[in-house]
C-alpha cells in the first residue's frame, strides 16, 4: 500500500519521510501570530470496504483501524492504545431525553488521554525510521502521553511544558522518565522553544499539527466510533484548542467515506472555552485575526494561536461543521454532572464537550445519534475539579 503526504493548501505531494514535517513551499508563508502553514495530511488507498459489516468493539475494530494507518503494525510498541469503549450512559440519556447519546471514553487510554493515539503512531514512526529522540511541547496531556508511550517504545523523550501546567500531568511525565523543561510562558512559547530545539539538535518533533502523524493518529478515534456504532453518528461534540483533535476526527470520517462504508459526514461541533475561542472566531469571521490572550480553566484547550487552525477551519467550512463556546462555570457544572450522572470523571476540556451539547441540544432531534468525545481523565487536574464541588470541612 502506498502512502504519501499531501499539502492541505497547495496540494503538492511528498514521500513520507522524517525529514519533512510541513510543505516546504507553503511553510515560508508562516506568521507566528497565525496557525501553521503547509500542514501535511497522509493520503493513501485502503481499498473498498464493505458496508454493513458488524465490527463491534474488539479485535476486529483494531484490525479495521490499522488498515488506515501509514506505519506497519510491527513497529507499534506493546502498549494498549485505542479501542476505548463507547458508553451508553443510561441516566444521562434519560435526563437529557436523548436515547442515543454515547460517550467515547478516551480517559481509558494508558496515560489517561486521547493524546496517546498520536503518541502511539509517532512512536511507531520513530521506530520505523530508527529515530531515538522525540521532542514535544504541551500544556500537559501530550507531554505525559509522549513520555508514557515513549517509555513503552524505548525512546528518549524531551518535553517543553509551561510551569503553570497541572502538577499531575508534570508528575506523570517525570515518572515515565522524560526530560522535562519548564517554560515561563504559555503553550505557544513552549511550542516555539521545542521547534528551535529540534532545529538545532535534531530528533523527531511530535508537536501537534507540525508533525503529520499527530492528526493521523488522532483520526483513529473517529474510525473506532464508526466501527463500534456500525454507522456514522449524526452529531459529534469535540473539545477544541489547537484544532488537531478536531482535524483528526474529520480526517477519520473522511477516510471512512472515501473507502465506501458510509456516504455522509456527521455534523461536528467544535466546542471551545469562551476564554480561548480562536477557531470559533475564525469560523464566524471567515479567517484568523490577531491572537487574543487565552484564559480558561480548561488548560488542555487553552491556546492563543491554534497551530492546526487552518486544517480545522477548512474542514468546518467544507462539511458545514458548527462551533459553540462555553464558560468556565458551564464547564465545571458539566464536569460534575457528567461524573455524578454517568460515572465518568473527565477533565475540564473533556467536560466542555458535554457543556457544549447541553447548550445546543434544544435545537437537535432527540432521536439523533450523538457522541461526546471525552478526551482526558479528571484525575489529571484535581485543582480545577475542586472548584466545582463543595469540599467537606473539619
Amino acid at each position: 500500500m502506498e502512502w504519501k503526504y499531501r499539502c492541505i493548501e497547495c496540494g503538492k505531494s511528498y514521500e513520507i519521510s522524517p525529514d519533512i514535517m510541513l510543505c516546504p513551499g507553503c511553510k515560508k508563508k508562516y506568521d507566528p501570530k497565525k496557525p501553521l502553514r503547509g500542514i501535511l495530511e497522509v493520503v493513501g488507498k485502503t481499498g473498498e470496504l464493505s458496508a454493513g459489516r458488524d465490527l463491534s468493539a474488539g479485535p476486529d475494530t483494531v484490525d479495521f483501524v490499522h488498515r488506515f494507518l501509514p506505519v506497519e503494525r510491527e513497529y507499534f510498541p506493546s502498549v494498549p492504545v485505542g479501542n476505548t469503549p463507547i458508553w451508553r450512559p443510561m441516566r444521562l440519556r434519560k435526563k437529557t431525553g436523548f436515547e442515543n447519546l454515547y460517550l467515547k471514553d478516551d480517559t481509558l487510554n494508558p496515560t489517561g488521554s486521547l493524546k496517546d493515539r498520536a503518541s502511539f503512531l509517532v512512536s511507531a514512526f520513530a521506530r520505523k525510521f530508527h529515530i531515538q529522540d522525540v521532542v514535544v511541547a504541551s500544556t500537559g496531556n501530550a507531554a505525559s502521553s509522549m513520555a508514557g508511550i515513549g517509555a513503552a517504545a524505548g525512546l528518549n523523550i524531551r518535553i517543553f511544558i509551561p510551569s503553570s501546567a497541572p502538577k499531575a500531568k508534570m508528575v506523570q511525565a517525570l515518572q515515565y522518565g522524560a526530560d522535562v523543561t519548564l517554560v515561563d510562558g504559555t503553550y505557544d512559547t513552549a511550542f516555539d522553544m521545542s521547534i528551535e530545539f529540534t532545529d538545532r539538535h535534531g530528533g523527531l518533533n511530535r508537536n501537534t499539527a507540525f508533525n503529520p502523524m499527530t492528526i493521523e493518529g488522532k483520526k483513529t478515534a473517529a474510525l473506532e466510533i464508526f466501527a463500534q456504532l456500525n454507522r456514522m453518528p449524526d452529531y459529534v461534540f469535540v473539545p477544541a484548542g489547537d484544532g488537531v483533535i478536531l482535524s483528526g476526527v474529520y480526517k477519520g470520517f473522511k477516510d471512512i467515506i472515501g473507502s465506501g462504508p458510509a456516504e455522509e459526514m456527521p455534523v461536528i461541533y467544535a466546542v471551545q472555552a469562551e476564554g480561548s475561542q480562536a477557531i470559533c472566531r475564525a469560523l464566524r469571521d471567515g479567517d484568523f485575526g490577531e491572537p487574543e490572550r487565552s484564559s480558561t480553566i480548561a488548560d488542555s484547550i487553552a491556546v492563543e494561536v491554534p497551530r492546526g487552525g487552518y486544517y480545522a477551519l477548512s474542514s468546518l467550512k467544507k462539511y458545514s461543521g458548527r462551533c459553540v463556546t462555553v464558560s468556565d462555570d458551564e464547564i465545571l457544572k458539566a464536569q460534575h454532572e457528567l461524573a455524578s450522572e454517568s460515572g465518568l470523571f473527565a477533565e475540564p476540556s473533556s467536560s466542555a464537550a458535554f457543556a457544549g451539547f447541553k447548550k445546543v441540544k434544544a435545537g437537535l432531534s432527540e432521536e439523533s445519534v450523538v457522541v461526546l468525545l471525552i478526551t482526558g481523565s479528571g484525575l489529571k487536574d484535581i485543582d480545577a475539579a475542586m472548584k466545582g464541588i463543595d469540599i467537606p470541612q473539619h
